[in-house]
């Protein structure tokens, strides 16, 4: 009846291996950032390019996310900010609010703070229009 889509991961060129430990801001543009280590810092991706953060279960982020999409069955312990699509696996744990347009959550994974929905981006807010004094709208009559 319902197929289950197989989503394409995303192109990752940047490996962070479960032995690293980087103390201090992460930020990347275009493309993937696979962690398998430990950032104490806040990590940014450029949202304009669909920067994909994905966090292993053995990841850890202690700061706050700023991508266009995550992928995460680690760690995070701060604020997530994403613009597109979040994904939390079954050991998925956050530790703070998550801001997202589109998200996915497995059984089993844990949000311990808010979720904060964000419509997706569309054209420039245009003021309603009877407000903008549209032709097609009539005047009402003025009294006499």
């Amino acid at each position: 009846m319902f197929k289950r889509r197989r989503r394409r991961l995303p192109r990752i060129h940047t490996l962070i291996g479960a032995q690293t430990r980087i103390d201090g801001d992460v930020e990347f543009g275009a493309g993937g950032l696979h962690l398998d280590g430990r950032i104490n810092g806040n990590v940014k991706g450029d949202p304009e390019l669909s920067a994909t953060l994905v966090i292993s279960e053995q990841g850890c982020i202690d700061g706050s996310v700023s991508v266009a999409n995550v992928i995460l069955n680690g760690l995070v312990k701060g604020d997530i900010e994403v613009t597109k699509r979040v994904e939390l696996g079954p050991k998925a744990r956050v530790l703070g609010s998550v801001s997202y347009e589109t998200i996915e959550t497995a059984v089993g994974a844990q949000i311990n703070g808010r979720l904060i929905h964000r419509p997706p981006a569309g054209p420039t807010d245009a003021p309603p229009p009877d407000e903008a004094g549209d032709p097609t709208v009539p005047e009402p009559p003025q009294g006499r």
